[in-house]
């Protein structure tokens, strides 16, 4: 398995990727709009995406990817980044896909001289969370996260 940074010459492999993602959490599916949104963020450089790709099949066939946001914290004065997106196609579950991916975020947050990574997961997205704690991450108990929605 290779992981990559993801570029716009890759956007056929990431935005089926992405698509399935949305259906995961209950949208609709929308190629053209995940092409489409991956593409402005890719161009204006406002996210980072890795893609895990099977180097040995044919094609380099996709398996997963993430999309980190970058962020800051005033205390720290210092980056932080948003693993925002983490999604691992059913084929390609189980196959440490998920970890590898993980694994080269950690690796990026060091790389920038990030503070770290924060990301937010469902409640009941069980395998995810066991998956996250298997990879060092801990729910936060110092602070209460809160959203509003416009």
């Amino acid at each position: 398995m290779l992981v990559k940074r993801a570029a716009l010459a890759d956007l056929d492999a990431v935005a089926p990727l992405f698509d399935a993602y949305r259906q995961f959490y209950g949208q609709r599916s929308d190629l053209a709009a995940a092409r489409a949104f991956l593409a402005e963020r890719l161009r204006r450089e406002e996210s980072v995406i890795f893609l895990a790709v099977d180097d040995e099949a044919p094609g380099n066939e996709a398996l997963g990817f993430t999309q980190l946001y970058p962020s800051f914290s005033s205390v720290s004065v210092r980056r932080l980044w948003i693993l925002n997106d983490l999604f691992v196609r059913s084929g390609g579950r189980r196959g440490g896909v998920g970890r590898r991916l993980l694994e080269r975020a950690r690796e990026w947050a060091i790389e920038t001289d990030a503070k770290g990574l924060m990301l937010a997961t469902a409640v009941s997205n069980a395998a995810a969370r066991a998956l996250y704690e298997s990879c060092g991450w801990r729910r936060d108990e110092e602070f209460v996260h809160y959203v509003l929605l416009v």
